[in-house]
């Protein structure tokens, strides 16, 4: 991805759908102290955005703040961190298309039938447009954006001759408290910097990643601040009671016109937002099938430049399931958002966490405030915690019902064949690991195999010897591997010199 590309893909992202709905949801428990609540969150995610640009500037890969998390605290960490979002990512995508469904719905007319067809239809597109490619979707967003943007700023700029100072008083109603669970619910609309750390790969340039967050926080600061200060003070009282007061705020502005317009604005918001957690989720899951957290077989896509077409079949399997259930049930938008902000934030914190442990400097200054920060946000989420806690806890169990598979599978193999000196047995082990989804074991296995075998100084056959061993042992047509090298990219026994399923770490002759 290019600067404009890149630009429109974090401004999607974070200025997504919330900013349809939050307005309400943050003046109804806080009053037009919810200003306030903005405000903070819009300065106090500066340094969470500039973080995550220097971990994806300076470690890019698919695997995001999961990535990070593994870098500082270690695989089974790094592996919660990703579950976390990959797991959420239907309810998140579900909440930001049904925003989008009820700004259409409201201004069409069909009810809750029609939003839950217009939040499908929205979904659908997003996966098809990733199914062709990350080039082709972010250059549709770098188009919807352009013209978002202008939009918005011609709705507030029409808008604000009818500011009231009387809708700002009572200033704060709920008192300090609602400023608190304003932010909770808020930090809905500053979740999208970790969804873009999945896409950091993707750009021409490691530099073009800060240059984007710098470009974003600058446009996203300027269009919420700008929308919640219009939205108080022309609305008043119907900011708290209406669900939808941006269509109300444009009404003002525009008049009758206002209701199409409220609607292209919504499906704008609407796809671009989740165009972007789909793109960086479906990399995510690719990532963390290579390091054997997912099934393998989820895995091909990984790297930067490619489609990961099975990880993305899956994402949208799992958002068939769950909106099914929603649309049974009748769960409300409300909870879907709160659940989804109390896991993102679960994810930033974690990353801000291992971002102290590895950046240093200035960098770290700024990962030091932003881990404070999250995790204030953190505690605002309340109950909706224990979403994240189930995820964790679900994840690990099933961590443990791997490990008991493969100790059974570990033990019939052990009994078969004959060990080789140096340890086959654990070979098996670490194979049988990374083929049951231990997290650990994938990450041992891509250690060992970004391995580079040491050329021996005078060696005649050039082969790679045992740094291990004196280079004077080496003798012509011999060569000595590396210890814990397992052979080839995929591990195989025979082409670490083994047969008949054995495996030798000593002298071979060629």
């Amino acid at each position: 991805m290019k600067l404009g590309a890149g630009t429109a893909m974090l401004v999607g992202s974070v200025l997504g759908p919330g900013v349809l709905a939050l307005p309400h949801l943050a003046s109804a428990a806080a009053g037009p102290a919810s200003i306030l609540a903005w405000a903070g969150l819009l300065a106090l995610s500066v340094p969470v955005a500039m973080t995550f640009a220097t971990l994806g500037a300076r470690h890019p890969d698919g695997g995001g703040a999961a990535a990070f998390v593994t870098r500082a605290f270690g695989p089974r960490t790094g592996a919660v961190v990703g579950w976390w979002f990959f797991a959420v990512l239907p309810v998140g995508t579900l909440a930001g298309a049904l925003i989008g469904g009820d700004y259409v719905a409201a201004t069409i007319g069909g009810g809750r039938p029609a939003s839950v067809t217009v939040a499908v239809a929205l979904m659908a597109a997003a996966f098809a447009a990733n199914r062709v490619g990350l080039h082709f979707s972010g250059r549709i967003q770098l188009i919807l954006m352009m013209g978002l943007a202008a939009l918005l700023v011609t709705a507030i700029v029409v808008a604000s001759p009818k500011l009231d100072s009387a809708n700002f008083t009572p200033f704060a109603p709920h008192g300090g408290l609602g400023v608190a669970h304003a932010a909770g619910v808020l930090f809905f609309a500053f979740v999208g910097w970790e969804a873009v750390s999945h896409l950091s790969a993707e750009f021409t340039d490691a530099r073009l990643l800060p240059r984007a967050t710098a470009l974003t926080l600058l446009i996203v600061g300027t269009l919420y601040l700008g929308l919640t200060i219009t939205v108080t003070g022309v609305l008043g009282a119907r900011a708290e009671s209406s669900p939808v007061p941006l269509a109300l705020l444009l009404q003002e502005g525009f008049g009758a016109i206002a209701r199409p317009v409220t609607a292209v604005i919504a499906l704008v918001l609407s796809f671009t937002a989740i165009n972007t957690y789909v793109a960086g989720s479906a990399r995510l899951g690719a990532a963390l099938a290579r390091d054997g957290v997912l099934p393998t077989w989820f895995a091909p896509g990984a790297e930067p430049g490619a489609v990961p077409r099975r990880s993305l079949g899956l994402l949208g399997a799992m958002t068939v399931v769950f909106t099914t259930f929603v649309v049974v049930s009748g769960l409300g938008l409300d909870p879907l958002m709160r659940i989804t902000a109390a896991c993102l934030a679960s994810v930033t914190a974690l990353a801000m966490a291992a971002a102290v442990r590895i950046l240093t400097g200035r960098s770290r200054t700024f990962a030091l405030v932003a881990a404070v920060f999250t995790a204030a946000v953190l505690l605002s989420c309340g109950a909706y915690l224990l979403a994240p806690l189930a995820l964790a806890c679900q994840y690990l169990l099933g961590l443990l019902v791997r490990r008991v598979g493969r100790a059974r599978q570990a033990g019939r193999a052990g009994r078969g064949g004959r060990v080789g000196r140096g340890g086959g047995r654990e070979l098996g082990r670490i194979h049988d690991r990374r083929d049951l989804g231990d997290p650990v074991a994938g990450h041992l296995e891509r250690q060992d195999r970004d391995r580079r075998p040491v050329l021996a100084p005078g060696d005649e056959a050039g082969q790679p010897v045992d740094e291990d061993l004196p280079v004077a042992q080496c003798r012509p047509g011999e060569r000595r591997r590396a210890r814990g090298d397992l052979g080839g990219a995929d591990g195989d026994d025979h082409a670490a010199g083994g047969v008949d399923g054995q495996l030798h770490l000593g002298v071979e002759h060629a």
